[in-house]
C-alpha cells in the first residue's frame, strides 16, 4: 500500500518546470573548488529548499520511471512471494522494474552532482544507491527484499515534493517563516555521502523512530481524513478545528524528529529528519491560509520520515 500510494503520488506531483534563476550547475568554480560537485560548500544547516536547477530534469526521470513501474501493475503486486515462486508474468514484471530502476540511477548521477544542495546531492544518491541494491537483488528476491523497493519509491516522492514545492510557489512563501536549522552535528565526505546506502545497519534511533512514526500517524487521523484539495477558506468549523489542533502536534513532531536525527550519530539520517522536521513546521506555517498546493510540504516530509523507517526495516 505503501509503494502503491508512493508513485500515486508522483505522477500527480511530477509536472515541475525549470525554477527562474538558481545557480549551481557542478562546475568547479572559485566557490565550490575543484570539486565536481556543485553542493561541495554547502556545509550548513538544511532547510527549506527555494530553487534547484535539476528539477525539471529530475521530473522527466521520474515521470519515466513511475509511468515504467505503472505500466506493469507495480503496486499491485504481492511482495511476499519470492523469485523462485514467480510465474512468467511476475518475473518480467520484477525484471522491468529492476531495468526502470538501473535507467533512472543511471540518469541521476548527472543531478546529484549538479545540485547546489546537500540535502538534494544525499537524496539523488540515495535513490541511486537504493535503486541499484533492490535491482541486484532481483534474481534471488525474497520478502525481505521488498524494503529496498519502499525505500526507493519513498525517495522518489520526498525529491518530487520538494520540486513541486519550489515549482508551486510554496516553498519560496514560507521559507522566511521558519526558523533557520542548527548546523549538521555530523559531517561526511561527499564520496562517501553518495556511495553507500545511508543504513547498511540498522541505527540505534531505529525502534524509537518506528514508535514515533505509527504514533504520529494515530494521533493525525482526523487530520488525514480531511481532502486536502480543501483550501482554509472553505474548511467546515470541524475541519478548521482539526488543523488548528495539527499544528502544536505537528511542531512537537518535528523537534523529536530531529532530535532523533542528531543522535542518531549518522550525517544523511541526520539531515534527511531535520529537513522533514523543517517541512513539517513549513505546513504548520502554511495552515493559516492553507492551498491544495502547501500539501506538498506536507507530502515532503512525511516521504522522508517513512525513508527512515522503511531505510531502518531493509537494515534488520
Amino acid at each position: 500500500m505503501v509503494l502503491a500510494i508512493a508513485l500515486a503520488v508522483v505522477i500527480t506531483v511530477l509536472v515541475v518546470r525549470p525554477a527562474d534563476g538558481g545557480g549551481g550547475n557542478g562546475d568547479p568554480t572559485q566557490q565550490n573548488g575543484d570539486s565536481e560537485f556543485a553542493s561541495a560548500n554547502d556545509t550548513g544547516p538544511v532547510n527549506i529548499i527555494t530553487e534547484d536547477p535539476t528539477c525539471a530534469a529530475w521530473g522527466k526521470i521520474a515521470r519515466d520511471y513511475s509511468q515504467r513501474t505503472k505500466n506493469v501493475k507495480w503496486g499491485e503486486r504481492d511482495d511476499s512471494i519470492p523469485a523462485n515462486g514467480w510465474n512468467p508474468e511476475q518475473r518480467a514484471m520484477y525484471q522491468t522494474v529492476a531495468e526502470a530502476m538501473e535507467s533512472a540511477a543511471d540518469r541521476t548521477g548527472s543531478l546529484m552532482r549538479q545540485t547546489p544542495h546537500r540535502a538534494m546531492r544525499e537524496l539523488y544518491g540515495q535513490f541511486i544507491q537504493y535503486a541499484r541494491a533492490f535491482s541486484q537483488k532481483v534474481p534471488s528476491y525474497t520478502a525481505d527484499d521488498g524494503d529496498l523497493a519502499v525505500v526507493t519509491d519513498t525517495l522518489v516522492t520526498a525529491t518530487a515534493s520538494v520540486c513541486s514545492a519550489i515549482e508551486y510557489g510554496t516553498a519560496t512563501a514560507v521559507a522566511p517563516l521558519v526558523q533557520i536549522a542548527s548546523p549538521p552535528s555530523n559531517t561526511i565526505a561527499i564520496d562517501a555521502s553518495v556511495e553507500k546506502m545511508f543504513l547498511s545497519s540498522a541505527n540505534e534511533v531505529c525502534s524509537e523512530w518506528d514508535a514515533l512514526t505509527q504514533s504520529f500517524d494515530d494521533e493525525t487521523r482526523a487530520w488525514q481524513a480531511i481532502d486536502a484539495k480543501i483550501p482554509a477558506s472553505e474548511w467546515t468549523p470541524e475541519q478548521k478545528a482539526t488543523n488548528d489542533a495539527i499544528g502544536p502536534v505537528m511542531s512537537a513532531n518535528a523537534d523529536k524528529l530531529e532530535d532523533m536525527g542528531r543522535r542518531s550519530g549518522n550525517a544523511i539520517l541526520e539531515d534527511f529528519a531535520t529537513l522533514a522536521g523543517q517541512y513539517r513546521r513549513a505546513y504548520v506555517a502554511a495552515l493559516p491560509t492553507y492551498t491544495a498546493n502547501d500539501n506538498f510540504l506536507s507530502q515532503t516530509a512525511t516521504q522522508l520520515v517513512r525513508t527512515i523507517n522503511w531505510a531502518c526495516k531493509a537494515a534488520t
